[in-house]
């Protein structure tokens, strides 16, 4: 079982500390939720964990599989299973979701052997056939183009079928709510579900606990002031419901540098 091991990581974008001190631990076949106002430092915590080079780590580790992701490039990150779903996918014209999908999976394979020739067209073709099933999209959409026009959902979507293509050990749903209405929410985590397993660690970043009526985590974390100061099970995100942050933001009051 593959372990994901944050261990007191501060984080500096332009100089300024965003993550001040963050620990957390993810193994394979877990779904941890984490939670927070705007601000606290989710999203920098996902590119943080992908390699953004925007992102300066000034103190801690990230360990993945007995490595030191810090030491690694993005691609090697990839490789190694950790996978980050954008809240805000870029499109990409002229570039079928289908020749996306097979030269990410090819590029995979010839980093692991340079001699690799491929996967061969119809063996990949059955293999996104069989992943668009799973998650219930019409074959159609491996034909257009990644995230060109597509709505807020499809471009959802298209993580999500590229997190089953690319089968990595632990995943990174940053804001995958973000900007969906209630039917587009609803399709999107049933594809997460149906890849949730044993073999998949999730790690869902939201605001809101809508996304967790659908994706199921069975540990809720609350981020503020760039770590995380709460920890409990779904209870905590019904709570957050219920009364907001205010009762976090008085008991976790950040103290002003002199």
């Amino acid at each position: 079982m593959s372990q994901l091991e944050i261990k007191n990581l501060h984080v500096s974008i332009e100089n300024k500390e965003i993550l001040k001190g963050l620990s957390l631990t993810v193994n394979q076949g877990e779904i941890h939720a984490i939670m927070g106002p705007n601000g606290t430092g989710k999203s920098t915590l996902a590119y943080t964990l992908m390699g953004h080079p925007n992102y300066m780590v000034t103190e801690g580790e990230i360990i993945f599989k007995g490595k030191n992701l810090l030491e690694l490039e993005p691609d090697e990150r990839s490789r190694a299973g950790i996978f980050l779903a954008f809240q805000y996918p870029v499109a990409i014209p002229g570039v079928t979701v289908a020749n996306f999908l097979r030269s990410a999976l090819n590029a995979r394979r010839r980093a692991l052997n340079p001699e690799d020739k491929g996967l061969p067209i119809l063996e990949f073709r059955k293999m996104l056939k069989e992943k668009m099933d799973m998650l219930k999209m019409d074959h159609a959409f491996a034909g257009r183009y990644l995230n060109d026009g597509f709505s807020g959902g499809e471009k959802k979507r298209a993580e999500i079928l590229q997190m089953a293509a690319l089968k990595p050990e632990i995943a990174i749903l940053d804001e995958t709510d973000s900007g969906l209405d209630i039917d587009a929410l609803r399709v999107v985590s049933e594809g997460v579900n149906a890849l949730s397993g044993p073999d998949l660690g999730v790690v869902v970043i939201t605001h809101y606990q809508r996304l967790l009526n659908y994706i199921k985590p069975q540990f809720v974390h609350i981020m503020m002031h760039g770590r995380i100061v709460e920890s409990g099970g779904p209870d905590l995100a019904l709570h957050l419901e219920e009364s907001g942050y205010d009762w976090v933001r008085e008991k976790y009051e950040e103290v002003p540098e002199v």
